[in-house]
């Protein structure tokens, strides 16, 4: 298990570093054109004075043995609901993962839909549905925001659950580069921006969903291979009594045949 581990978590690093330089591009493009957010009619920069209702999702893992990967996750979607509810804010809850859907059935909590489709082998097809069920729910005003709670891979060494927002799509662009007007964009600079907001929120979605994964893998990775330093401390140890069980046997049995021949003379 861990070298399978091991191979999936290389092949999900590589997809999620081959991923980092078009969102990149992208963020700086969105952000370059940010002055411009407020020149637009799109339902994804919709503006709400008090949030009222929240679409929340949580990706969690469909297997165990993979250490504290599910449980901080979980902690800290529990942590992040209460904190909510506390503030008023009704909760719309969607879960990726078997353990994610145990969870919530066990606290008795209300998820709206559950999805267990989510592996090592996920894409952008995944990654479009969820962006575009959000999507149709916030353009139709039925939630007033978007967040994700998911391990975010910062490095093969370092993954940690975060809470992250997503929509309105303005909290994603704002604050950034001043527009470059040495560059011409057609049809038009805010036609572009229009364009462009329903693939930010599916770039977002996407590289959760393998940042999520990724981790996942090296989390079980680091598991196993604490499962099997483990196992070999234990053959060992087992290994040593063994001997030491057999070595006093024999010497007994020894013992026995001497005091046995020395009675006869």
């Amino acid at each position: 298990m861990e070298m399978v581990a091991t191979a999936k978590s290389k092949k999900m690093s590589n997809k999620v570093n081959a991923s980092k330089p078009f969102s990149d591009k992208i963020r700086d493009l969105m952000s370059s054109l940010s002055s411009l957010s407020s020149e637009i009619e799109s339902p994804y920069l919709r503006k709400v004075e008090k949030v009222k209702k929240i679409g929340l999702l949580v990706v969690t893992a469909n297997r165990g043995l993979c250490g504290g990967y599910n449980s901080n996750t979980l902690r800290l979607a529990k942590a992040h609901i209460s904190e909510l509810k506390k503030n008023g804010v009704e909760i719309e809850l969607y879960v990726i993962g078997k353990k994610g859907i145990s969870f919530f059935r066990y606290t008795k909590a209300e998820v709206t839909k559950s999805f267990t489709n989510i592996d090592d082998s996920s894409g952008y097809k995944e990654a479009e549905f969820f962006a575009n069920l959000f999507l149709e729910s916030f353009a139709a005003k039925r939630i007033d925001a978007v967040e994700i709670i998911s391990t975010v891979y910062q490095s093969s060494s370092v993954q940690s659950p975060e809470v992250v927002k997503l929509l309105p799509v303005e909290s994603q662009i704002t604050g950034g580069k001043t527009r470059n007007e040495s560059v011409i964009y057609e049809p038009s600079a805010s036609r572009v921006l229009e364009a462009m907001l329903p693939l930010v929120v599916k770039t977002a979605f996407y590289k959760a969903i393998l940042e999520a994964v990724c981790s996942e893998q090296i989390a079980r990775r680091v598991a196993m291979k604490s499962a099997t330093d483990a196992a070999n401390d234990m053959i060992k140890i087992l290994t040593r009594g063994y001997n030491r069980v057999r070595q006093s046997k024999i010497t007994q049995e020894i013992s026995e045949i001497v005091g046995g021949a020395s009675s006869l003379k």
